[in-house]
């Protein structure tokens, strides 16, 4: 199972981002647990210049923007 992390203070950007990341986990059938992460020294940790911010399985892939599904699908399958 992964984990996809949503880095960001829950703005309508941050809740595109998850409703995107869970709407390409279901398209590929990847099983995946989705976490909020809202603390900003908890969001720090990961070196993210601007939100929102993915983490999938601790590994920072997008910051600053809305991935598409296709790249997000791309990371969840490595």
């Amino acid at each position: 199972m992964k984990t996809v992390k949503i880095l960001g203070s829950g703005c309508a950007n941050c809740r595109k981002l998850e409703a995107v990341a869970r709407e390409a986990a279901s398209i590929a059938g990847i099983e995946a647990e989705f976490v909020k992460v809202t603390d900003m020294k908890a969001i720090m940790a990961y070196d993210l210049m601007s939100t929102p911010g993915l983490v999938i399985d601790e590994k920072l892939v997008s910051s600053g923007r809305i991935p598409t599904q296709a790249e997000i699908r791309q990371w969840m399958a490595a």
